[in-house]
């Protein structure tokens, strides 16, 4: 009788478990950052870009889905002041670069996830920037209400071409890399 009683109670926690209804908690975007470090042969710039919005989705305690949406036109340069500055954030949003006029956004969707280690997930996520998607794949720490991650963009897989050695060869020390990293800290 008493493993009768154990038996059906871990089978209804079980199944209250397994039928617990997601819960989406929505990113606080003035406090969530997303900061940029793209280096060149000579040297390198960092700078941020802000959330529009963005959520992550919990089952439980297990994150189960997210997704994100940047404002493009918010993307700056913070090693730079004044006229350089002004100068570098005109070119990253150009067309040479990151188009923000005809693309302000861009978006991050969660399409796979995996536990890797407590608190710890694999996510492959489909990024559009330039309205061209392509997969990315990077872990993300999920620590009470934050989560971080940093992962690497290969940005010619968005037509972002500008002072790519893939491409111009004969470029030099005038060559930018192909990828750019991206901190990310989001606070729901």
């Amino acid at each position: 009788m008493k493993n009768l009683k154990s038996i059906t109670l871990a089978l209804v926690v079980f199944i209250a478990t397994a039928t617990a209804s997601a819960q989406t908690k929505k990113i606080d975007a003035t406090k969530s950052k997303i900061e940029w470090l793209a280096k060149k042969v000579t040297g390198q710039h960092n700078g941020v870009v802000s959330f529009k919005d963005g959520a992550l989705v919990f089952k439980g305690q297990k994150l189960v889905g997210g997704s994100f949406t940047v404002d493009m036109t918010s993307l700056t340069a913070t090693d730079l002041t004044g006229e350089y500055l002004g100068k570098l954030n005109g070119h990253l949003k150009s067309e040479d670069f990151f188009s923000t006029e005809k693309f302000p956004t861009s978006t991050l969707v969660f399409k796979k996830i995996g536990a890797k280690a407590k608190d710890v997930y694999t996510v492959t996520a489909d990024l559009t920037i330039k309205g061209t998607t392509n997969p990315v794949t990077f872990d993300i720490t999920v620590n009470g209400n934050a989560a971080t991650t940093t992962f690497n963009v290969d940005r010619t897989k968005y037509d972002i071409k500008y002072g790519s050695k893939s491409f111009f060869e004969s470029i030099g020390d005038k060559a930018i890399n192909d990828e750019f990293e991206l901190k990310v800290t989001l606070n729901f």
